[in-house]
């Protein structure tokens, strides 16, 4: 490792990477500083029993070719080496809710989307078609989302709330809680929850949806070897524990070991409320850190991941969301010891072994982060092992075998299919990606005060600037696109817009 670089990245998140790989295809020295063992944040993939599975990236929206993170790929070089599995065309997600039967689609394709919920709902036709118009309306006026760097977007569209827009198409209660029963890829919340938000995030699956077979990591291992053809580098075990600021500049970061890495750019693809503690509250406006420091982060979630035994339980290719009922689709986060859990989603791993079976499968559900209160102080990564105690780990047990349970109603053959159950907690999704309290997505997006959260990629400091799930939007099209906006900071918006464009 040098001691200087043109720009220093700290934190080696999807964010972190298209932001190193960007700027490394512009002639930058770069460096991407990782203070974990694994690279790639919510990327990370890990092993057990000799099966694979995601920490965060269960499937991919837009990335059939001439798609918006097809587009996004192809310019970074890694598109082409992607091992994908298409989903079930037909329904990829399906949403169910255990006082009935019925199974309900979410297919690929808008003529398809209406095609294959019509059976359930005959006279529901228009209403179906008036919500997929809304949804796609609402993505065509964000510039970047369509790879256009001219345009603005109508600040009105941030204040409308997504349970009213979806309200608004139809009274067929069933029907709302299907279309939106996927919100578990934004953690909706009834009065909060932006319909932008919702349209970006279920827009991209309707286009087009994907596994990754053998996880998600892949995409970590292609934008590091694409990083470093242009010169890039990437270190792990490298914590940067703070900043050195002379006259509004960042002069360098400080890693663990006191180690000084200079650089003329830094970008923090670390949680925005730790930046600001590491480079410290005198730095910045009184008012822009307390605003930053009480932003609400979204909930996190509690995860069972089930290894099989061979060839004992089908592959699924398609998601399910699960509801105890269709009238808890907005509040399912909200629970006591006796109603845990009210939701959860499942999804199957892709191995790329066998078409026709399963080796694991996924199963999250909300989790608060205060119900790990007792064990908060405790940290435990592959890079710093600790051990959270015994009764860390008899809460751990009595979760899974509650969840396990929930589980096996809608899977009633399920538990004889296990070969070993593992979980993670909201303390494993802080600890091991960095998010504030472990939260799912960033930080709480609120359609009755859309500025409250907006946090731009630059900041007051002259050679400072954010990226990652927290800026603008989570999920890896939102995470790219954001990194992109970083960038345009850097290099301009139309400048780089039109790079990428030329490259396809």
């Amino acid at each position: 490792m040098k001691m200087e670089y043109d720009v220093v990245i700290i934190g080696s998140g999807l964010g972190g990477l298209v932001s190193a790989n960007i700027l490394a295809k512009e002639g930058y020295s770069v460096c991407v500083l990782e203070k974990n063992n694994q690279f790639g944040g919510n990327l990370q993939t890990f092993v057990r029993d000799k099966t694979i599975f995601d920490t965060g990236i269960h499937y991919i929206g837009g990335l059939s070719e001439g798609q918006n993170l097809y587009k996004y790929f192809k310019y970074l070089g890694i598109i082409d080496d992607l091992k994908l599995k298409k989903m079930d065309e037909d329904g990829f997600d399906l949403i169910s809710f255990e006082e009935e039967n019925e199974v309900y689609p979410h297919a690929q394709g808008y003529d398809n989307f209406v095609k294959q919920l019509l059976p359930f709902f005959p006279n529901e036709k228009e209403a179906i078609e008036k919500y997929c118009e809304k949804v796609q309306t609402i993505c065509d006026s964000f510039p970047l989302y369509n790879l256009k760097w001219d345009g603005k977007y109508d600040s009105e569209i941030l204040a409308l709330n997504a349970k009213q827009c979806i309200d608004e198409v139809t009274d067929n209660e069933r029907l709302r809680a299907v279309l939106a029963g996927s919100n578990f890829l934004y953690a909706g919340i009834e009065d909060k929850s932006p319909f932008y938000v919702h349209a970006l995030s279920v827009n991209s699956y309707i286009q087009s949806a994907y596994r990754c077979i053998n996880g998600g990591s892949q995409i970590t291992k292609q934008l590091i070897k694409q990083l470093k053809i242009h010169g890039g580098e990437v270190f792990k075990y490298k914590e940067v524990c703070r900043f050195d600021v002379e006259d509004n500049n960042v002069t360098s970061a400080i890693i663990k070991d006191g180690t000084k890495v200079k650089g003329k750019i830094f970008i923090s693809n670390i949680e925005p409320k730790t930046t600001l503690k590491m480079i410290g509250e005198d730095k910045f406006r009184k008012s822009y850190y307390n605003r930053i420091d009480s932003l609400e982060g979204v909930i996190s979630a509690f995860s069972l991941y089930l290894v099989f035994k061979p060839q004992t339980f089908k592959y699924r290719n398609h998601n399910l969301y699960h509801f105890k009922n269709s009238s808890i689709v907005w509040n399912a986060f909200e629970y006591d010891e006796t109603t845990w859990p009210k939701a959860y989603m499942a999804s199957m791993n892709a191995s790329g072994k066998s078409e026709e079976w399963a080796d694991g499968m996924t199963f999250i559900t909300y989790m608060n982060f205060e119900d790990l209160k007792t064990w908060e102080n405790t940290y435990n990564t592959t890079a710093e092992k600790n051990d959270r105690g015994e009764t860390y780990e008899a809460f751990k047990i009595r979760k899974m075998e509650r969840f396990l349970q929930e589980i096996e109603i809608k899977f009633p053959e399920i538990r004889e299919c296990i070969q070993s159950v593992h979980s993670s907690t909201p303390l494993s999704y802080r600890d091991y990606i960095g998010g504030h309290k472990g939260n799912m997505y960033g930080y709480v997006k609120d359609s009755n005060n859309p500025m409250k959260s907006f946090i731009a990629p630059k900041t007051k400091l002259n050679n400072l600037y954010l990226t990652g799930q927290s800026i603008n939007m989570h999920g890896v099209l939102g995470v790219t696109i954001g990194a992109v906006v970083t960038c345009s900071e850097i290099l301009g918006k139309e400048y780089l817009v039109n790079k990428i464009n030329q490259s396809l």
